[in-house]
This record gives structure tokens, sequence and C-alpha cells, in this order.
């Protein structure tokens, strides 16, 4: 793997009615964002070779609309991607490290937010790019390169908002 991919789901409704949380569908906002990260993702030449998405349907939902700016990616739905804690994310990624030259995975704060700063501080980034991690926001992606000898390091954070999209 040479580059990964960490994004939020992007936002959803308050509600998934009797499904629960698992269940929450995308709010018509947030639908807009997963798009416009696709397309954002692919006019900078980001398209994951491989996507493990939680299995969430508002992560599911995400992918969907971020896929279509994105052609034939392989995806994977993970159950385990659901509300992951950082470590779990991590074990995911490592095992797929071998397997696509760019990897996406797509899940849930704060797993994706806790994941995303454990490797800037591994990547000894910046204290400017720690900061503008401070947060993680739905729809948000940050984008990671990934030396030969696994280290990474903070290539960019996308949100929305800075896209021009209109999620928090």
């Amino acid at each position: 793997m040479h580059r990964l991919i960490l994004m939020r789901h992007a936002h959803a409704e308050a509600s998934g009615g009797d499904g629960g949380d698992r269940a929450r569908p995308l709010s018509p906002q947030g639908l807009a964002d997963a798009a416009l990260m696709g397309r954002a993702l692919a006019e900078r030449g980001l398209k994951p070779d491989l996507a493990i998405v939680s299995s969430a349907v508002r992560t599911r939902q995400s992918w969907d609309a971020a896929h279509e700016a994105l052609g034939d990616v392989e995806v994977r739905i993970e159950p385990a991607l659901y509300n992951a804690e950082s470590e779990t994310l991590r074990r995911h990624v490592e095992a797929a490290e071998e397997e696509a030259g760019c990897l996406l995975i797509l899940a849930h704060n704060p797993g994706v937010h806790l994941l995303a700063h454990e490797y800037l501080i591994e990547g000894a980034a910046s204290p400017a790019m720690i900061e503008r991690l401070a947060g993680f926001p739905t729809g948000a992606a940050a984008i990671f390169s990934v030396d030969a000898a696994g280290r990474p390091t903070c290539e960019g954070f996308l949100t929305p908002r800075d896209l021009g999209g209109g999620a928090a």
C-alpha cells in the first residue's frame, strides 16, 4: 500500500427508526456531501483499489454516493468496522496493505479520528497539521502516503465544507 484514505461517513439523519443506530440513513445534505467527496478524491487522482466499508446504512450510503465518481473499486462491507476503535481499524488497514496500492477505510468516529491522529503522531506531522485534524467532521477524509517501511505521512485533509458542501 502506498496510499491510505481514512474517511468518516457523511452526515446522517438523527434516527434510524426501528432499526436503531446501524439503520440511520444519510440526510439529503449527507448524500450530496458524500458525492462531493468522491468527486474531490477522483479529481486529485485518489482512486482506491480497495474500499473497506462499515456495514452501517450511513457508511454504505456514503460509499455508494462517493463511488459514482471513483469508478471500478473492489469493496468489502465489514461489520467489524461499525463504531470500531482505532485499533480495530488499524488491524484492517494492516491486513489489507498488501492487497491495494490505495486503500480507503470508511467508518465512524471516534475510531477514524483517533487512528488519523495516531498516524499523524507516527509520521511526525507538523503541529499545524495536527491542529487541522483536531476535529473530524462527517464526510471528511484524511489522506496519507505510506512509505516502504509502513510510515504514514499526511498528504491532506478534505472536508465537505472546505469543498463547498454544507454539513458540519
